[in-house]
């Protein structure tokens, strides 16, 4: 029986790749990423995605719809350090329930991997009900990306 995680698949065509630089106010005493800003970290890689794909924050709030996070995980291998330069990969996952899913690879300087995770988010519309099917404007999006 195949479960249910298997049965989405990655759009490898749609992965976003970015550059940060780890700040200092992102460290603990011993120069290392406190755990909490790699959640910070797959918010830049969905930015990113957004823009680079058309279908931002700003594109699904024109819609009058929000997509708040009802879901996030994060395992982390390596630790990221103070002036690192560390790579963001995002990839949205295709899936048939109406819901954004993205998974997340971040590399430190050396190209090693130190974290991986996956964030879920669900429509609400302007009234604030959760919507079980995908937004019209969102179905077009995934029709024109090739993710339908």
């Amino acid at each position: 029986m195949m479960r249910r995680k298997e049965q989405y698949k990655e759009a490898a065509q749609l992965t976003v790749t970015q550059k940060i630089r780890v700040r200092f106010n992102e460290t603990d005493p011993l120069g290392i990423v406190w755990h909490g800003y790699y959640i910070t970290y797959f918010e830049d890689g969905r930015e990113a995605f957004g823009r680079e794909h058309g279908i931002s924050y700003l594109d699904v709030h024109r819609h009058n719809y929000t997509t708040p996070i009802v879901k996030s995980s994060c395992e982390h291998k390596l630790p990221l350090r103070y002036g690192d330069v560390a790579t963001i990969e995002t990839t949205i996952v295709d899936t048939p329930a109406a819901k954004i899913i993205f998974r997340y690879k971040i590399f430190d300087a050396d190209n090693n991997l130190a974290c991986t995770g996956e964030t879920v988010q669900v429509f609400v519309n302007q009234d604030g009900v959760m919507v079980l099917n995908y937004p019209e404007f969102f179905d077009e999006w995934r029709t024109k990306v090739g993710l339908k």
